[in-house]
Protein backbone atom coordinates (compact mmCIF):
# COMPACT_ATOMS: atom_id res chain seq x y z
CA UNK A 1 0.00 0.00 0.00
CA UNK A 2 1.68 3.72 -0.76
CA UNK A 3 2.03 5.49 2.03
CA UNK A 4 1.99 8.91 1.56
CA UNK A 5 3.25 10.26 5.07
CA UNK A 6 7.18 9.77 5.60
CA UNK A 7 8.63 8.37 8.69
CA UNK A 8 11.53 10.09 10.56
CA UNK A 9 13.44 7.80 13.35
CA UNK A 10 15.98 9.01 15.38
CA UNK A 11 18.83 6.57 15.62
CA UNK A 12 20.16 5.44 18.94
CA UNK A 13 22.02 2.48 21.09
CA UNK A 14 18.72 0.57 20.32
CA UNK A 15 18.64 1.19 16.55
CA UNK A 16 22.41 0.91 15.60
CA UNK A 17 22.97 -2.51 14.53
CA UNK A 18 23.05 -2.98 10.93
CA UNK A 19 20.16 -5.42 11.41
CA UNK A 20 18.00 -3.44 13.02
CA UNK A 21 18.65 -0.91 10.30
CA UNK A 22 17.44 -3.00 8.00
CA UNK A 23 14.30 -3.71 9.51
CA UNK A 24 13.42 -0.89 10.30
CA UNK A 25 13.90 0.72 6.57
CA UNK A 26 11.58 -2.41 5.37
CA UNK A 27 9.09 -1.51 7.57
CA UNK A 28 9.64 2.11 6.48
CA UNK A 29 11.82 4.22 7.80
CA UNK A 30 12.29 7.11 5.26
CA UNK A 31 14.51 9.89 7.12
CA UNK A 32 17.53 8.68 9.64
CA UNK A 33 17.83 11.18 12.29
CA UNK A 34 21.28 11.81 14.01
CA UNK A 35 20.86 13.73 17.62
CA UNK A 36 23.48 15.54 18.32
CA UNK A 37 22.25 16.11 21.92
CA UNK A 38 24.00 12.11 22.43
CA UNK A 39 26.99 10.29 21.29
CA UNK A 40 30.04 11.19 19.79
CA UNK A 41 31.15 12.24 16.27
CA UNK A 42 32.50 8.47 15.52
CA UNK A 43 29.22 7.32 16.76
CA UNK A 44 27.30 9.64 14.08
CA UNK A 45 29.34 8.84 11.12
CA UNK A 46 29.43 5.26 11.75
CA UNK A 47 25.52 5.26 12.03
CA UNK A 48 24.95 7.04 8.83
CA UNK A 49 27.49 4.95 7.04
CA UNK A 50 25.58 1.79 8.09
CA UNK A 51 22.09 3.75 7.41
CA UNK A 52 23.26 4.37 3.96
CA UNK A 53 24.40 0.54 2.91
CA UNK A 54 20.94 -0.70 4.74
CA UNK A 55 19.08 1.38 2.06
CA UNK A 56 21.27 0.31 -0.83
CA UNK A 57 21.06 -3.70 0.13
CA UNK A 58 17.08 -2.26 -0.19
CA UNK A 59 17.79 -0.35 -3.70
CA UNK A 60 17.11 3.12 -2.85
CA UNK A 61 18.04 6.12 -0.91
CA UNK A 62 16.88 7.69 2.51
CA UNK A 63 17.79 10.66 3.78
CA UNK A 64 19.88 11.87 6.69
CA UNK A 65 19.13 14.62 9.46
CA UNK A 66 21.86 15.86 12.03
CA UNK A 67 19.62 17.49 14.68
CA UNK A 68 21.84 20.43 16.69
CA UNK A 69 21.50 20.45 20.61
CA UNK A 70 21.22 23.81 20.76
CA UNK A 71 21.41 26.34 24.04
CA UNK A 72 19.74 23.32 26.22
CA UNK A 73 19.59 25.39 29.15
CA UNK A 74 20.52 22.52 32.20
CA UNK A 75 20.19 22.51 35.98
CA UNK A 76 23.95 21.07 36.90
CA UNK A 77 25.06 18.08 38.83
CA UNK A 78 23.79 17.28 42.38
CA UNK A 79 26.96 15.77 45.35
CA UNK A 80 24.23 12.97 45.40
CA UNK A 81 22.84 12.97 41.72
CA UNK A 82 19.46 14.38 42.87
CA UNK A 83 17.41 16.33 45.84
CA UNK A 84 13.97 16.21 46.40
CA UNK A 85 12.29 19.92 46.31
CA UNK A 86 9.41 20.50 48.72
CA UNK A 87 6.31 23.43 47.87
CA UNK A 88 6.85 26.51 49.43
CA UNK A 89 10.78 25.94 50.47
CA UNK A 90 13.31 28.40 48.86
CA UNK A 91 15.63 26.91 46.20
CA UNK A 92 18.74 28.37 44.47
CA UNK A 93 19.90 28.60 41.11
CA UNK A 94 23.33 29.70 41.63
CA UNK A 95 25.85 30.11 38.40
CA UNK A 96 28.65 29.30 40.61
CA UNK A 97 27.68 26.57 42.27
CA UNK A 98 29.89 23.22 41.46
CA UNK A 99 28.16 20.61 42.95
CA UNK A 100 24.43 21.18 44.33
CA UNK A 101 22.40 20.45 47.05
CA UNK A 102 19.06 20.68 49.11
CA UNK A 103 19.59 24.12 49.16
CA UNK A 104 21.42 25.00 45.40
CA UNK A 105 22.59 23.93 41.99
CA UNK A 106 24.49 25.26 39.42
CA UNK A 107 23.42 26.48 35.57
CA UNK A 108 25.06 25.36 32.13
CA UNK A 109 24.04 28.54 31.42
CA UNK A 110 25.78 31.26 32.89
CA UNK A 111 23.86 34.18 31.68
CA UNK A 112 20.58 33.03 33.06
CA UNK A 113 21.02 35.42 35.48
CA UNK A 114 20.61 37.90 33.64
CA UNK A 115 17.64 37.13 31.73
CA UNK A 116 15.23 36.98 34.92
CA UNK A 117 13.49 39.18 37.01
CA UNK A 118 10.96 38.62 40.34
CA UNK A 119 7.66 36.70 39.47
CA UNK A 120 9.20 34.68 36.78
CA UNK A 121 8.43 31.53 36.20
CA UNK A 122 10.63 29.14 35.81
CA UNK A 123 9.67 25.21 34.57
CA UNK A 124 12.06 22.42 35.29
CA UNK A 125 12.37 18.86 33.86
CA UNK A 126 9.92 19.31 31.30
CA UNK A 127 7.32 21.56 33.45
CA UNK A 128 6.98 18.95 36.39
CA UNK A 129 8.86 21.16 38.46
CA UNK A 130 7.71 24.82 38.52
CA UNK A 131 9.58 27.40 40.47
CA UNK A 132 8.86 31.31 41.09
CA UNK A 133 11.44 33.86 41.19
CA UNK A 134 11.80 35.57 44.41
CA UNK A 135 14.91 37.78 43.21
CA UNK A 136 18.03 37.59 41.68
CA UNK A 137 21.41 38.33 43.82
CA UNK A 138 24.68 38.29 41.25
CA UNK A 139 24.62 35.23 39.88
CA UNK A 140 22.10 33.74 42.58
CA UNK A 141 18.77 32.94 41.39
CA UNK A 142 16.65 32.99 44.36
CA UNK A 143 13.01 31.00 43.91
CA UNK A 144 10.33 29.41 45.82
CA UNK A 145 8.99 26.13 44.99
CA UNK A 146 5.59 26.02 43.55
CA UNK A 147 5.30 22.68 42.26
CA UNK A 148 7.95 20.15 43.67
CA UNK A 149 9.12 16.15 42.94
CA UNK A 150 12.19 15.19 42.09
CA UNK A 151 15.02 16.91 40.29
CA UNK A 152 18.36 15.92 39.04
CA UNK A 153 21.34 16.11 37.07
CA UNK A 154 21.01 18.58 34.03
CA UNK A 155 17.15 18.67 33.68
CA UNK A 156 16.19 21.26 31.28
CA UNK A 157 15.19 24.79 32.53
CA UNK A 158 12.54 26.73 30.53
CA UNK A 159 10.86 30.14 31.11
CA UNK A 160 7.37 30.16 30.79
CA UNK A 161 6.77 32.23 28.01
CA UNK A 162 9.69 32.17 26.44
CA UNK A 163 12.45 35.29 26.66
CA UNK A 164 15.76 33.60 26.97
CA UNK A 165 18.25 35.32 25.28
CA UNK A 166 20.48 32.08 24.56
CA UNK A 167 21.65 32.07 20.65
CA UNK A 168 20.62 29.63 18.80
CA UNK A 169 23.99 28.23 17.45
CA UNK A 170 26.48 27.49 20.66
CA UNK A 171 29.84 26.77 20.07
CA UNK A 172 29.08 22.79 19.90
CA UNK A 173 26.75 22.82 17.26
CA UNK A 174 29.04 24.95 14.86
CA UNK A 175 31.20 21.68 15.37
CA UNK A 176 28.63 19.44 14.96
CA UNK A 177 27.89 20.93 11.74
CA UNK A 178 31.10 20.36 10.24
CA UNK A 179 31.34 17.04 11.85
CA UNK A 180 27.46 16.61 10.11
CA UNK A 181 29.26 17.91 6.61
CA UNK A 182 31.92 15.57 6.88
CA UNK A 183 29.10 12.86 6.90
CA UNK A 184 27.33 13.60 4.59
CA UNK A 185 24.28 14.70 5.40
CA UNK A 186 21.06 16.06 3.78
CA UNK A 187 19.29 18.02 6.39
CA UNK A 188 20.66 20.09 9.34
CA UNK A 189 17.30 20.75 12.15
CA UNK A 190 18.25 23.55 14.02
CA UNK A 191 17.01 23.77 17.76
CA UNK A 192 15.86 26.68 19.18
CA UNK A 193 15.63 29.61 16.58
CA UNK A 194 14.13 33.00 17.72
CA UNK A 195 13.68 34.65 14.04
CA UNK A 196 15.07 34.34 10.40
CA UNK A 197 18.25 35.77 11.17
CA UNK A 198 19.30 32.34 13.67
CA UNK A 199 18.33 30.27 10.57
CA UNK A 200 20.61 32.86 8.07
CA UNK A 201 23.38 32.36 9.99
CA UNK A 202 22.82 28.86 10.56
CA UNK A 203 22.86 28.17 6.20
CA UNK A 204 25.80 30.46 6.30
CA UNK A 205 27.84 28.39 8.47
CA UNK A 206 26.20 24.79 6.97
CA UNK A 207 27.15 25.97 3.52
CA UNK A 208 30.82 26.74 4.23
CA UNK A 209 31.38 23.58 6.07
CA UNK A 210 29.52 21.51 3.05
CA UNK A 211 31.93 23.10 0.39
CA UNK A 212 34.58 20.68 0.33
CA UNK A 213 32.41 18.19 0.00
CA UNK A 214 29.97 19.62 -2.75
CA UNK A 215 27.02 19.72 0.36
CA UNK A 216 24.45 22.16 0.14
CA UNK A 217 22.35 20.88 2.93
CA UNK A 218 18.94 21.77 3.66
CA UNK A 219 17.71 23.77 6.65
CA UNK A 220 14.96 22.47 8.87
CA UNK A 221 13.82 24.89 11.77
CA UNK A 222 12.85 23.45 15.21
CA UNK A 223 9.86 25.61 16.44
CA UNK A 224 10.69 25.14 20.28
CA UNK A 225 10.45 28.26 22.07
CA UNK A 226 7.18 30.86 22.14
CA UNK A 227 9.14 33.66 20.49
CA UNK A 228 9.45 31.68 17.45
CA UNK A 229 5.70 31.84 17.10
CA UNK A 230 5.27 35.68 15.71
CA UNK A 231 8.61 35.39 13.87
CA UNK A 232 7.31 31.83 12.02
CA UNK A 233 6.66 33.41 8.90
CA UNK A 234 9.98 34.79 8.26
CA UNK A 235 11.66 31.16 10.16
CA UNK A 236 9.90 29.84 7.39
CA UNK A 237 11.16 32.12 4.50
CA UNK A 238 14.80 31.52 5.69
CA UNK A 239 14.70 27.81 5.98
CA UNK A 240 13.77 25.02 3.77
CA UNK A 241 11.10 23.56 6.26
CA UNK A 242 10.26 23.31 10.42
CA UNK A 243 9.45 21.13 12.95
CA UNK A 244 6.86 21.18 14.84
CA UNK A 245 8.77 20.44 18.51
CA UNK A 246 6.33 19.65 20.61
CA UNK A 247 7.77 19.05 23.82
CA UNK A 248 9.94 22.10 24.55
CA UNK A 249 7.54 24.43 22.90
CA UNK A 250 4.85 22.96 25.40
CA UNK A 251 6.48 23.52 28.33
CA UNK A 252 7.12 27.44 26.96
CA UNK A 253 3.36 28.02 25.53
CA UNK A 254 1.38 26.00 27.71
CA UNK A 255 -0.21 22.32 26.61
CA UNK A 256 -2.64 23.14 25.66
CA UNK A 257 -1.92 25.55 23.82
CA UNK A 258 0.03 22.88 21.11
CA UNK A 259 -2.79 21.45 19.21
CA UNK A 260 -3.88 24.35 17.63
CA UNK A 261 -0.19 25.88 17.38
CA UNK A 262 0.52 22.65 15.32
CA UNK A 263 -2.48 23.03 12.73
CA UNK A 264 -1.62 26.21 12.35
CA UNK A 265 2.46 25.75 11.55
CA UNK A 266 1.61 23.11 9.24
CA UNK A 267 -0.90 25.02 7.40
CA UNK A 268 1.77 28.08 6.98
CA UNK A 269 4.19 25.71 5.91
CA UNK A 270 2.42 24.20 2.83
CA UNK A 271 1.60 27.27 2.06
CA UNK A 272 4.66 28.63 1.94
CA UNK A 273 6.34 25.60 0.01
CA UNK A 274 7.89 24.34 2.65
CA UNK A 275 8.26 21.34 4.35
CA UNK A 276 6.63 20.03 8.02
CA UNK A 277 7.81 17.25 10.53
CA UNK A 278 5.36 16.88 13.49
CA UNK A 279 7.52 15.81 16.48
CA UNK A 280 7.77 14.63 20.21
CA UNK A 281 5.61 11.90 22.19
CA UNK A 282 4.21 10.66 19.00
CA UNK A 283 4.33 6.77 20.33
CA UNK A 284 5.74 7.34 23.53
CA UNK A 285 4.35 4.18 25.45
CA UNK A 286 5.89 1.88 22.63
CA UNK A 287 9.51 2.86 24.64
CA UNK A 288 8.26 0.08 26.79
CA UNK A 289 4.97 -1.51 25.54
CA UNK A 290 4.79 -3.41 22.05
CA UNK A 291 1.75 -1.89 20.70
CA UNK A 292 0.74 2.30 21.00
CA UNK A 293 -2.69 3.81 22.97
CA UNK A 294 -5.58 5.02 21.25
CA UNK A 295 -4.86 8.28 22.04
CA UNK A 296 -1.19 7.94 20.02
CA UNK A 297 -2.91 6.58 17.77
CA UNK A 298 -5.37 9.44 17.41
CA UNK A 299 -2.23 11.78 17.26
CA UNK A 300 -0.03 10.21 14.65
CA UNK A 301 -3.64 10.45 12.44
CA UNK A 302 -4.36 14.16 13.29
CA UNK A 303 -0.94 14.98 12.09
CA UNK A 304 -1.62 12.97 8.70
CA UNK A 305 -4.55 14.60 8.29
CA UNK A 306 -3.50 18.29 8.80
CA UNK A 307 -1.05 17.65 6.13
CA UNK A 308 2.03 16.84 7.45
CA UNK A 309 5.16 15.84 5.63
CA UNK A 310 6.17 13.64 8.41
CA UNK A 311 5.82 12.31 11.82
CA UNK A 312 9.16 11.37 13.75
CA UNK A 313 10.15 9.11 16.00
CA UNK A 314 12.72 9.89 19.27
CA UNK A 315 13.33 7.80 22.20
CA UNK A 316 10.56 5.05 20.82
CA UNK A 317 13.32 3.88 18.23
CA UNK A 318 16.74 5.18 19.60
CA UNK A 319 16.50 3.81 23.00
CA UNK A 320 13.10 1.69 23.01
CA UNK A 321 12.53 -1.69 23.07
CA UNK A 322 10.44 -2.16 19.93
CA UNK A 323 11.77 -0.28 17.44
CA UNK A 324 10.93 -1.88 14.23
CA UNK A 325 7.26 -2.75 16.09
CA UNK A 326 6.99 1.12 16.63
CA UNK A 327 7.93 2.08 12.87
CA UNK A 328 5.43 -0.80 11.43
CA UNK A 329 2.22 0.46 13.91
CA UNK A 330 3.18 4.19 12.43
CA UNK A 331 3.28 3.59 9.24
CA UNK A 332 -0.59 1.21 9.57
CA UNK A 333 -1.75 4.62 11.19
CA UNK A 334 -0.66 6.56 8.07
CA UNK A 335 -1.90 4.62 5.47
CA UNK A 336 -5.47 4.01 7.26
CA UNK A 337 -5.49 8.36 7.82
CA UNK A 338 -4.50 8.83 4.54
CA UNK A 339 -7.62 6.77 2.90
CA UNK A 340 -10.07 9.23 4.27
CA UNK A 341 -8.04 12.69 3.31
CA UNK A 342 -10.39 14.77 1.67
CA UNK A 343 -9.08 16.48 -2.01
CA UNK A 344 -9.88 19.88 -2.82
CA UNK A 345 -7.66 20.13 -4.96
CA UNK A 346 -9.67 22.63 -7.26
CA UNK A 347 -10.11 25.41 -4.15
CA UNK A 348 -6.65 24.76 -3.36
CA UNK A 349 -6.17 26.60 -7.40
CA UNK A 350 -8.35 29.16 -6.21
CA UNK A 351 -6.79 32.89 -6.41
CA UNK A 352 -3.48 31.28 -6.86
CA UNK A 353 -0.85 33.03 -9.20
CA UNK A 354 2.00 30.84 -10.48
CA UNK A 355 4.75 33.56 -11.93
CA UNK A 356 7.53 30.34 -13.05
CA UNK A 357 6.97 28.12 -15.95
CA UNK A 358 8.09 24.96 -13.72
CA UNK A 359 5.62 25.70 -10.73
CA UNK A 360 2.77 26.72 -13.01
CA UNK A 361 3.70 22.83 -14.85
CA UNK A 362 4.23 21.13 -11.54
CA UNK A 363 0.45 22.16 -11.06
CA UNK A 364 -1.32 21.85 -14.08
CA UNK A 365 0.20 18.31 -13.50
CA UNK A 366 -2.05 17.98 -10.43
CA UNK A 367 -5.20 19.48 -11.85
CA UNK A 368 -4.65 16.91 -14.89
CA UNK A 369 -3.89 13.45 -12.82
CA UNK A 370 -7.12 14.47 -10.43
CA UNK A 371 -9.64 15.19 -13.09
CA UNK A 372 -8.27 12.43 -15.23
CA UNK A 373 -7.94 9.81 -13.17
CA UNK A 374 -3.91 9.14 -13.74
CA UNK A 375 -2.60 6.48 -11.77
CA UNK A 376 0.50 8.33 -11.37
CA UNK A 377 2.51 11.35 -11.45
CA UNK A 378 5.87 11.00 -12.40
CA UNK A 379 8.25 14.12 -12.56
CA UNK A 380 11.87 13.93 -13.99
CA UNK A 381 13.44 16.90 -11.50
CA UNK A 382 17.22 17.78 -11.30
CA UNK A 383 16.63 19.70 -8.00
CA UNK A 384 13.44 18.32 -6.52
CA UNK A 385 11.82 21.59 -6.79
CA UNK A 386 9.23 20.33 -9.09
CA UNK A 387 8.43 17.42 -6.85
CA UNK A 388 7.88 19.33 -3.43
CA UNK A 389 5.55 21.90 -4.93
CA UNK A 390 3.83 18.60 -6.70
CA UNK A 391 3.66 17.51 -2.93
CA UNK A 392 2.49 20.75 -1.40
CA UNK A 393 -1.08 20.23 -2.55
CA UNK A 394 -3.20 16.38 -1.91
CA UNK A 395 -4.52 14.23 -4.13
CA UNK A 396 -4.94 10.90 -3.95
CA UNK A 397 -2.43 10.24 -6.82
CA UNK A 398 0.98 9.26 -6.25
CA UNK A 399 4.42 11.26 -7.29
CA UNK A 400 7.49 9.48 -8.36
CA UNK A 401 10.22 11.54 -8.75
CA UNK A 402 13.09 10.46 -10.69
CA UNK A 403 16.60 11.88 -10.68
CA UNK A 404 20.07 11.11 -11.72
CA UNK A 405 21.31 13.40 -8.92
CA UNK A 406 21.91 11.36 -5.76
CA UNK A 407 21.58 14.06 -3.64
CA UNK A 408 18.27 15.07 -4.94
CA UNK A 409 16.72 11.48 -4.50
CA UNK A 410 18.10 11.65 -0.94
CA UNK A 411 16.46 14.94 -0.04
CA UNK A 412 13.15 14.17 -1.67
CA UNK A 413 12.74 11.29 0.68
CA UNK A 414 10.92 13.55 3.01
CA UNK A 415 8.22 15.06 0.60
CA UNK A 416 4.96 14.26 1.47
CA UNK A 417 3.31 11.87 -1.26
CA UNK A 418 6.91 11.46 -3.31
CA UNK A 419 8.31 8.32 -4.16
CA UNK A 420 12.21 9.14 -5.16
CA UNK A 421 13.56 6.86 -7.44
CA UNK A 422 16.73 7.11 -9.43
CA UNK A 423 17.82 7.39 -12.84
CA UNK A 424 20.49 7.25 -15.72
CA UNK A 425 21.32 10.95 -17.07
CA UNK A 426 19.61 11.49 -20.21
CA UNK A 427 20.13 14.50 -22.30
CA UNK A 428 17.03 13.57 -25.42
CA UNK A 429 13.93 14.42 -23.83
CA UNK A 430 11.99 11.37 -25.33
CA UNK A 431 14.13 8.63 -24.36
CA UNK A 432 14.68 10.10 -20.80
CA UNK A 433 10.50 9.89 -20.63
CA UNK A 434 10.40 5.96 -22.08
CA UNK A 435 13.03 5.65 -19.57
CA UNK A 436 11.07 7.20 -16.52
CA UNK A 437 7.93 4.95 -17.77
CA UNK A 438 10.14 2.19 -17.73
CA UNK A 439 11.61 2.64 -14.39
CA UNK A 440 8.03 3.07 -12.52
CA UNK A 441 6.35 0.26 -14.33
CA UNK A 442 9.43 -1.86 -13.35
CA UNK A 443 8.99 -0.69 -9.67
CA UNK A 444 5.45 -2.33 -9.96
CA UNK A 445 3.85 1.08 -9.59
CA UNK A 446 1.90 0.87 -12.59
CA UNK A 447 1.28 -1.85 -15.50
CA UNK A 448 -0.05 -1.71 -19.01
CA UNK A 449 -3.22 0.35 -19.78
CA UNK A 450 -2.53 2.84 -16.96
CA UNK A 451 -2.74 6.08 -17.44
CA UNK A 452 0.25 8.61 -16.36
CA UNK A 453 1.06 12.10 -16.25
CA UNK A 454 4.65 12.85 -16.98
CA UNK A 455 6.56 16.15 -16.46
CA UNK A 456 9.92 17.10 -17.60
CA UNK A 457 12.56 20.13 -18.29
CA UNK A 458 13.88 20.79 -21.97
CA UNK A 459 17.02 21.04 -22.77
CA UNK A 460 17.73 18.05 -20.37
CA UNK A 461 20.09 18.67 -17.13
CA UNK A 462 18.97 22.64 -16.06
CA UNK A 463 17.72 22.41 -12.37
CA UNK A 464 14.36 24.69 -12.65
CA UNK A 465 13.57 24.16 -16.16
CA UNK A 466 10.67 22.10 -16.09
CA UNK A 467 8.41 22.98 -19.16
CA UNK A 468 6.73 20.37 -20.53
CA UNK A 469 3.61 18.07 -19.49
CA UNK A 470 2.49 15.04 -21.13
CA UNK A 471 -0.37 12.64 -20.79
CA UNK A 472 0.54 8.95 -22.03
CA UNK A 473 -0.77 5.68 -21.73
CA UNK A 474 1.38 2.77 -20.83
CA UNK A 475 1.98 0.92 -23.62
CA UNK A 476 0.89 3.23 -25.93
CA UNK A 477 3.41 4.99 -28.57
CA UNK A 478 5.32 8.17 -28.04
Amino acid sequence: MHRATKIVATIGPASSSPEILLQMMRAGLDVVRLNFSHGTADDHRKRAEDAREAARKLGREVAIMGDLQGPKIRVGKFENGKVQLTPGEPFILDANCELGNDERVGLDYKDLPRDLKPGDVLLLNDGLIVLTVSRVIGEEIHTVVKVGGELSNNKGINRQGGGLTAPALTAKDMEDIRTAMSIGVDYIAVSFPKNATDMEMARQLANIAGMPYGIKPKMIAKIERAEAIPALQGILDASDGIMVARGDLAVEVGNAAVPALQKRMIRMARDSNKLVITATQMMESMIHAPVPTRAEVSDVANAVLDGTDAVMLSAETAAGKYPVQTIEAMAAICVEAEKSEHVELDRDFLDRTFTRIDQTVAMGALFTAHHLGAKAIVALTESGATALWLSRHWTHVPIFALTPRVGSERAMALFRNVTPLAIEPNSDRDQALKQAVEVVVSKGFAARGDMVVLTVGEPMGQAGGTNTLKIVRIGDPY
